[in-house]
């Protein structure tokens, strides 16, 4: 609900003393009437232009209380202009018109305000015209303000109104943006840590059932278990290191290390430092690439490896070429991180393509507009 001084327009360009005063002023001007009457009614339509202007703040989500009680306040600041010559409710009725967000019902209230206020300054030039002629600077100000302000106002809310929506949006992404990293964390837990423990567990049961009748057994089995735990805490440190983000070309360092331990020659080609990319498609095309060689290095018997990174203003574009068997069938591709690289990929708008010819191509384009910050 809107409180009593919501009268009082805000971001207007003028300090509330001085809205405080054009309150003021109409009373000035009706008390100069000689005849009683005038100013008994003048009083009386002071007191309905704000009773109404008050309660079109309070109604303004049924529109045509909003219309009824604009076309009242029109009426009124018409025949004050006329008879007493006091033209300053018309600043009202526009910052109020201005904050019309209806822009059908804006347009309309609005050429009919400056109509009006048109004709009533034109008529009272000749029935006011001592009166007008002392404040005619003002009343100059005061028509170019019922020109002015409400386009001006009603663009600066629009935009206002944007703004909101757009930062509304960006927080939506990262809630999602957060949502999808504890998912790709679930799927990296179970991944590693529930195969892993799995494997484990069966290990155990089966060296425990060999401890006696086969002792050499049980102890292979007791070592393939040790080795299994190193290979567990050795992903489960990679994965928290990987949540802390990674500069691509920190990752660029840590896959030539894994194709040259996996015994596959690895040719780096393009600009591998980034200048025109977010921290967040950064880190993105980081996990990607990581993803793309763990499963150039592990299943595809390749023995070359090529990696591109190409930067240009209005997008990246990553790509990872083998030329080793293949990808296989779609559920091995789903297995092996295709599917988390395009989730990742959607919250930046990127896209994932893979072509086999001679081996796999593995091709990103991420546009860099839609991760700036």
């Amino acid at each position: 609900m809107q409180s009593w001084y919501h009268i009082i327009p805000k971001n207007t360009g003028l300090s509330a003393f001085a809205w405080i005063i054009f309150c003021l002023l109409p009373f000035y001007f009706v008390f100069r009437s000689s005849s009683t009457i005038e100013i008994v009614l003048g009083i009386i339509m002071i007191l309905l232009f704000f009773g109404t202007y008050r309660i079109s703040f309070l109604s303004r989500e049924r529109k045509w209380t909003v219309y009824l009680s604009v076309s009242i306040n029109i009426l009124i600041s018409m025949v004050m202009t006329i008879i007493w010559g006091f033209v300053y409710f018309s600043l009202f009725l526009a910052f109020y018109i201005g904050n019309i967000q209806h822009r059908g019902g804006f347009i309309s209230l609005y050429v009919v305000h400056l109509v009006f206020t048109i004709f009533s300054v034109a008529v009272s030039v000749f029935t006011q015209s001592e009166i007008f002629t002392s404040q005619l600077p003002f009343i100059g100000i005061a028509v170019i303000g019922v020109i002015l302000l409400p386009p001006v106002l009603h663009h600066r809310n629009k935009r206002e109104r944007l703004e909101e929506e757009l930062e509304a949006a960006n927080e939506k992404i990262s809630r999602l943006v957060v949502i999808e990293e504890r998912e790709r964390i679930a799927r990296d837990l179970h991944d590693t840590l529930g195969q892993k423990l799995s494997l484990i567990g069966l290990k155990s049961d089966l060296a425990a059932k060999l401890i006696n009748t086969k002792p050499e057994a049980a102890k292979a089995e007791i070592g393939d278990i040790h080795q299994t735990a190193r290979t567990a805490l050795k992903e489960v440190r990679e994965m928290v290191s990987s949540m802390k983000g990674s500069k691509l070309t920190d990752e660029i360092l840590r896959v030539k290390e894994l194709l040259k331990a996996a015994g596959i020659e690895c040719h780096l080609h393009g600009e591998l430092e980034l200048h025109h990319s977010s921290l967040l498609i950064e880190n993105v095309l980081s996990m990607c690439l990581r993803e793309a060689v763990n499963n150039v290095a592990k299943h595809s018997n390749a023995t070359v490896c090529h990696i591109v990174v190409v930067e240009s203003p209005a997008e990246v574009s990553l790509r990872v070429r083998d030329d080793g068997k293949g990808m296989g069938e779609t559920t091995f591709v789903e297995k092996n991180g295709i599917r988390g690289m395009k989730e990742r990929l959607e919250f930046v708008n990127g896209k994932l393509s893979i072509r086999e010819k001679e081996g796999t191509l593995l091709d990103i384009q991420v546009p860099i507009s839609t991760g700036k910050e």
